[in-house]
């Protein structure tokens, strides 16, 4: 939390991490407030603890405001060529998920996935709505 914005800070905390043998999936920076940011990023569950042995560190050296972890937590995506050409599939996705009541805890983007994050309680729901949402629920069995 509250990550200094400057150069060479992503680098500070990601090489650590790495040097570690922790991998880091989804990655996302909020935009900088009064030089601040947040940082938020994915891993892992097995990475979890080598990763937290090492963050009180990493925030200290950064001047970060500290770090918070949460384990209860799933990730869906929709992946295709036709995300980034296509208007919709965001749209979709998020409609599917709030008529299945499932709160969003994070987006993150590429040109051909769409990824959220949502509490692991409500994955089920998420894979059963997406599957609606896009046809995958009717398509045959092989």
């Amino acid at each position: 939390r509250h990550v200094p914005d400057r150069r060479g800070i992503a680098a500070q905390i990601f090489e650590p991490l790495a040097a570690a043998g922790v991998s880091v999936d989804t990655i996302v920076q909020n935009a900088s407030e009064r030089n601040l940011t947040d940082l938020t990023f994915t891993l892992a569950r097995e990475d979890l603890r080598r990763a937290e042995g090492l963050m009180e560190a990493i925030c200290e050296s950064i001047g970060a405001d500290g770090y918070t972890a949460d384990t209860n937590l799933g990730k869906v995506s929709i992946v295709g060529a036709g995300i980034q050409t296509e208007p919709g599939y965001a749209a979709r996705m998020f409609r599917a998920l709030a008529d299945a009541d499932v709160n969003i805890d994070l987006i993150t983007t590429s040109e051909i996935r769409i990824t959220c994050i949502v509490h692991e309680d409500h994955m089920g729901q998420a894979v059963s709505a997406l599957h609606t949402a896009f046809g995958l629920d009717q398509a045959d069995q092989v």
